[in-house]
């Protein structure tokens, strides 16, 4: 009986306030202002599991999650390595590297790269770098006669850089201090370089700083440019079932290596966009709460204003025997209807934009002529987004739970009227 009177007094109340022109506009205000905070912090939140996704699905698929690299001695017999990596539950694929630092010269322009040694194909299984060819053939790298120069392929900044094509012939310089046992010890302070001529019989371009450096070549030339061995490698790239647990998985799969390796994962070199997303999203959060706060401030006025205004109603009730609970939960109820109002306007603006937000503003852009993301400084060239039902369930509770508290205080004093004092003066 209590609920039910407390309900219909609230609806009435509410029905009288909208007749009201200013107590209308703050009510109106807090209304759109939780509206507002609701919408964008669903669409900031949904924008950030995007970068999230990206990240682990984009740049993640090139670069390998994580590596174990030889210390001293190379890693003999790596098929069989390889075999047993593959045999953790967490490891979805391995493949052998050999890593080069070296500069690529062409004319009189020179270039820093980091050369890759890899196996064509096992390369594909922990790596979708093939997958963003623009010209030339990922499988180019293997079947070169003995009479021709060795292939490589290398990112559409190098090409930019040095000016090459495909099919050009260039120069690539490595260290003559580079041993059989793949350390980098100095023989001589100055080392002459090796030169290597290599042709161009690949492009691939990614986006970022990987088109700028990255250079691959075959497994087996080389093992003929470090001097190694048949069967050997100076590293193991893993590809792991989940990305975010990279660390943990890398490292137990480092401890059981037969044989004295370094274990790295895709955190040291990346992590900081990782780290980079998840502070945005935190300070975000932050603010768009405060900003939900600051409206729900907004339902205080109003109710303070609908307390100021039904004194004489608050008498009677007293004086008929209703309830504190009764007068409280009717003055709730009036606050509460803004806050779960804002709440659903903006949950409902929020899930339309973030579902459509990089179609948005893809369009923005053709519209202005101006690029929101740069494909050669970040990894991506579109603004991502991904809405997960949690966050929107944790967007919603939140602006309900202060909506709900800023109706406390002034539901509470309306339990303060006193009767007689009022009612003698009406």
């Amino acid at each position: 009986m209590n609920k039910s009177l407390s309900l219909f007094l609230g609806l009435r109340y509410v029905r009288s306030r909208n007749s009201n022109g200013f107590s209308s506009f703050i009510s109106a205000s807090s209304t759109i202002g939780i509206a507002l905070g609701v919408m964008v912090l669903i669409v900031v939140l949904s924008a950030m599991n995007g970068f999230e996704r990206a990240l682990s699905q984009h740049l993640l698929s090139v670069i390998p999650h994580g590596e174990l690299i030889a210390v001293s001695e190379p890693i003999e017999k790596w098929q069989e390595k390889i075999a047993k990596v593959q045999q953790h539950p967490k490891i979805i694929a391995a493949a052998p590297v050999i890593k080069l630092t070296g500069m690529m010269q062409h004319g009189n322009e020179l270039k820093a790269v980091n050369v890759r040694g890899v196996d064509v194909r096992l390369e594909q299984q922990v790596s979708t770098i093939a997958n963003y060819m623009i010209a030339g053939n990922w499988q180019s790298l293997v079947g070169n006669d003995e009479n021709t120069p060795e292939g490589v392929v290398i990112g559409a900044g190098i090409a930019k850089k040095l000016q090459l094509n495909l099919g050009d012939s260039l120069q690539l310089l490595l260290s003559s201090a580079v041993d059989k046992n793949m350390s980098n010890q100095i023989n001589t302070r100055f080392p002459v370089p090796v030169k290597h001529q290599v042709n161009v019989v690949g492009i691939f371009k990614f986006g970022g700083a990987i088109d700028d450096s990255s250079v691959y070549i075959s497994l087996d030339h080389a093992e003929k440019m470090a001097n190694l061995q048949a069967g050997q490698v100076q590293g193991i790239r893993l590809k792991v079932a989940n990305v975010f647990q990279a660390p943990q998985i890398v490292s137990d799969v480092g401890y059981k290596f037969d044989g004295i390796v370094a274990f790295y994962d895709w955190t040291r070199t990346q992590g900081h966009i990782f780290n980079d997303i998840q502070l945005v999203r935190l300070v975000m959060f932050i603010v768009l709460v405060l900003v939900i706060a600051v409206a729900s401030f907004n339902i205080v006025s109003t109710l303070i204003m609908a307390v100021n205004e039904k004194k004489g109603d608050i008498a009677i009730l007293k004086t008929m025997g209703a309830k504190t609970p009764v007068i409280m939960a009717t003055f709730m109820f009036q606050g509460i209807v803004n806050g779960v109002v804002g709440c659903l306007a903006g949950m409902a603006l929020g899930i339309i934009i973030s579902l459509n937000l990089t179609d948005m503003v893809m369009f923005l852009e053709s519209i202005f002529n101006v690029k929101a993301l740069s494909g050669g400084v970040y990894f991506i060239d579109f603004l991502p987004t991904h809405l997960r039902q949690a966050d929107v369930v944790a967007t919603v509770l939140t602006a309900l739970v202060m909506s709900l508290l800023a109706t406390l205080y002034p539901a509470w004093q309306a339990t303060k009227v006193e009767p007689a004092k009022v009612l003698g003066q009406m």
